[in-house]
């Protein structure tokens, strides 16, 4: 039973302190559409999508209405395509990304992902046909999102996949060149992927998931600050303590609204993921949690110390709320997204090295980041290697979301609007890896992936 204060806290969580319901995320098995004939897989898809989702936004809609909790996005994630279209008798895989996308809007949801394949050990003949189409799907529709895991603990990191992504990167950026590179916004390259991801644009709905399922991502950078306002100059004892409560009372809000969509919905719970994602909006940035805890700027020495600690203790308060937390769970940093990252960033604070190290402690890896647009598709490749290095060797999930602006140097700002905010062009070091990359094969899994 929540006692009167603790209401008073949630409510005024909601309305002083930026904290949402990030996204509900329906997953849905799309294993029974597989067929040989496109066209069929194609509208097999599409019947799908939309029988298991048609309720999808009213009911997250009515629930923000009945317990004032707002839910920013509600979307959809799918079994990678390049699974369900092994079998499919067409070098064409653009039509799957086109039936998904228009699946989305008939649903109403704000993003699908999925359009995904898994390649961290070697790559079939659908795997590379979708791989090759994503620059072309990701320009030719507005709703779908893609993604690709290239390495694992246990399998290592396939160079070969690496070196193709650096150049599926670059092919998405020049056909989206008119939006700034948009299209790779929409496009996650994964270590150590995870099958419940509700979040954008990584999401896709994992073969050991069920039939369909809701999984929930909740937030409050906003939260933690305010918490944090309250115990300045305080031991880090008492910092971690502080962030762990504040994190449990977020993550019991995600709960609640987890199992009253599932139970609307007729489709079981899977899981909450209680990252904390910031937004442009002032007052809700991960960045400006580090500097409450006495750094001058984000990116300063000491910033990867402060994330760890952060990123720790929002999943020790996590877990005591839910016995079903998974996705990502942890804080994200990404650029254009957060209000303190894109100021640190614009000054020079923050540069892409630093980032580099912050994502050994936090969740995913470098995200939403702008490069000059003349980055080589061997550079990008080669910090995709160096990200997927990180989790495959501390068994984590990490990742890439790199947009080289077509014509863009540094200092300039690409604009992505809404939630994606905007982003400072980061410099790039301009050594060739164009060697390194090329050399393509695997490299190994770490000794202690030998875990049985």
């Amino acid at each position: 039973m929540l006692s009167r204060n603790e209401i008073m806290q949630t409510i005024q969580m909601i309305d002083q302190q930026h904290l949402d319901i990030r996204t509900i995320t329906m997953g849905i098995s799309l294993l029974s559409c597989a067929d040989a004939d496109p066209e069929v897989c194609c509208r097999k898809i599409y019947d799908k999508i939309c029988r298991r989702a048609e309720r999808l936004v009213p009911t997250g809609e009515a629930i923000e209405t009945e317990f004032g909790i707002p839910i920013v996005n509600k979307r959809i994630s799918v079994t990678p395509i390049a699974l369900v279209t092994a079998g499919c008798e067409t070098a064409d895989y653009v039509p799957f990304a086109k039936a998904l996308d228009r699946a989305a809007r008939t649903c109403g949801v704000n993003f699908i992902g999925g359009y995904s394949a898994l390649v961290q050990k070697g790559l079939t003949e659908a795997d590379r046909k979708l791989m090759n189409a994503i620059p072309e799907a990701l320009a030719e529709t507005e709703l779908v999102c893609a993604s690709v895991n290239v390495g694992s603990t246990r399998a290592g990191i396939n160079m070969d996949a690496v070196r193709t992504m650096g150049q599926v990167v670059k092919k998405t950026a020049q056909r989206t060149a008119d939006r700034d590179g948009f299209g790779c916004a929409k496009l996650v390259v994964f270590c150590n992927a995870v099958e419940d991801n509700p979040f954008m644009a990584g999401a896709f709905h994992g073969v050991g998931e069920a039939e369909s399922v809701i999984n929930v991502g909740v937030s409050g950078p906003g939260v933690v600050y305010h918490a944090l306002q309250s115990v300045k100059g305080q031991p880090f004892d008492v910092v971690a303590e502080t962030v762990k409560k504040t994190a449990f009372r977020i993550t019991r809000m995600g709960q609640l609204v987890a199992r009253e969509a599932s139970a609307r919905l007729d489709t079981p719970f899977g899981i909450v993921d209680l990252s904390l994602a910031p937004t442009p909006a002032v007052g809700d940035s991960v960045a400006r949690i580090l500097e409450e805890m006495g750094l001058e700027v984000c990116g300063t020495h000491g910033t990867t110390a402060a994330l760890a600690l952060l990123n720790d203790a929002v999943k020790k308060g996590g877990v005591m709320a839910s016995s079903h937390v998974g996705g990502l769970s942890g804080a994200f940093i990404p650029v254009s997204e957060d209000e303190g990252m894109i100021a640190a960033a614009s000054s020079g604070a923050l540069t892409l090295d630093k980032l580099e190290a912050m994502t050994c402690v936090c969740s995913v890896g470098l995200d939403m980041i702008a490069v000059p647009g003349d980055t080589t598709a061997a550079t990008i490749a080669a910090i995709i290697a160096d990200e997927a290095a990180i989790g495959m060797v501390n068994n984590k999930t990490t990742a890439v979301r790199i947009i080289p602006a077509p014509g863009k140097r540094v200092g300039d700002t690409v604009e992505m609007g809404g939630l994606l905010g905007s982003a400072p062009v980061m410099p790039v070091h301009r050594g060739s890896a164009e060697d390194f990359i090329s050399r393509g094969g695997r490299i190994p899994a770490p000794l202690h992936s030998l875990k049985n």
